[in-house]
């Protein structure tokens, strides 16, 4: 078993890391992710994570779907090991498979399962739908070309079928326009606006906002994991429209191709310190209210994408990694309580979700105590 568990993930590694070139899977990850003795492993397992979460540019397209156990009297690790073995023949050309793991899917075994992890709660303005919300395993599935990523979604759903999982929820992304500057992936969203300036630009700065370390009171196996957050937010673009450029821009508190309003360059960060009355930046403007002070960024990374469901159902996938999420995501979206954007966003579905790091620990981790 041991040594079936090497092979089949010779190819895993993490929630988003099944490799594929042409007909077959490539190695991302491997080793024993916390067990590695020393500096050059660790910084070497950080640089293959951080390039997983994005640290490159993110794929044009994605399909995320989430499973449940069909069966919930029996052992997870086996079945998730068979997902991870079949997974070998899914894919083809740049496209790119993997898995995050939900609370749900640790049954109740607190001391196995990261510290954090719990379904998402709901947040002012949400209005989640438990149809489309939490879920045992998240499958992401992304790559450049739309019809090979679907064809590899179905491929997914077929394995997973046979391995003893049922879809729960599922939704299918795009990046417009996506493109790399000074290290960081951006995209136009759905309001018009270029998304992606607050990002780390190296793969060291995606590591330090993003990797569970030692010392933080995780369980051994989840070091060098990161959790996930994903919220499918729907966006009022008819509403939206209806506004001036200029008064979109006061309530993003950027202007559309990402430059400050108060004139400070994109490269660089605002002093929002000396517009204590926000007349330059809106003090309940999106940007201000997330980050109020850009010397110090919310500690995160955000890889979200575009959705268009048809019939107006129109919004982002948002999707973002961090090692703490009381210090990232949820500090974030508390500070965003009341902003002027509001009333043009939904949230109504998605959860938060453990990648697991390299290497096998986490399969163990997975299994009947």
């Amino acid at each position: 078993m041991v040594e079936m568990r090497r092979r089949s993930l010779v190819v895993l590694g993490s929630a988003v890391g099944l490799g594929v070139v042409g007909a077959g899977v490539v190695a991302v990850f491997g080793g024993r992710g916390p067990a590695e003795a020393d500096g050059r492993s660790r910084a070497g397992a950080d640089a293959r994570m951080a390039r997983v979460l994005g640290a490159k540019q993110p794929e044009r397209f994605v399909g995320i779907v989430v499973f449940d156990r069909r069966l919930r009297g029996r052992g997870v690790g086996g079945s998730v090991e068979a997902l991870v073995e079949e997974s070998r023949a899914v894919g083809g050309g740049d496209t790119v498979v993997g898995f995050g793991l939900g609370a749900s899917l640790f049954g109740g075994a607190e001391a196995r399962s990261p510290r954090q992890l719990r379904a998402m709660p709901s947040f002012a303005g949400d209005l989640l739908d438990p149809a489309q919300s939490h879920g045992d395993l998240l499958v992401r599935v992304a790559g450049e070309d739309a019809d090979e990523v679907r064809t590899a979604v179905a491929s997914v759903e077929a394995v997973a079928g046979k391995a003893g999982w049922v879809v729960r929820w599922g939704i299918d992304g795009f990046r417009a326009e996506n493109r790399v500057e000074d290290g960081r992936g951006l995209a136009r969203n759905p309001f018009h606006f270029t998304e992606g300036f607050g990002n780390p630009g190296t793969e060291r700065e995606v590591a330090d906002r993003a990797i569970v370390r030692e010392g933080q009171g995780e369980p051994d196996w989840a070091v060098g994991g990161s959790y996930q957050v994903v919220r499918v937010v729907r966006f009022a673009t008819e509403l939206w429209d209806k506004d001036s450029v200029s008064e979109q821009e006061r309530i993003m508190g950027r202007r559309r191709d990402g430059k400050w309003l108060d004139g400070t360059p994109t490269g660089e960060e605002p002093n929002f310190a000396a517009d204590p009355k926000g007349r330059r930046t809106p003090l309940d403007s999106h940007v201000r209210l997330a980050a109020p002070d850009h010397r110090n960024p919310p500690p995160l990374v955000r890889r979200s994408y575009s959705y268009d469901r048809g019939g107006g159902d129109t919004g982002i996938i948002f999707n973002c990694y961090q090692r703490d999420l009381a210090k990232g995501f949820e500090a974030v979206q508390k500070r965003l309580a009341g902003e002027a954007l509001a009333k043009y966003v939904l949230t109504t579905g998605g959860g938060y979700f453990f990648v697991p790091p390299p290497g096998d620990a986490w399969l163990d981790a997975l299994a009947p105590a």
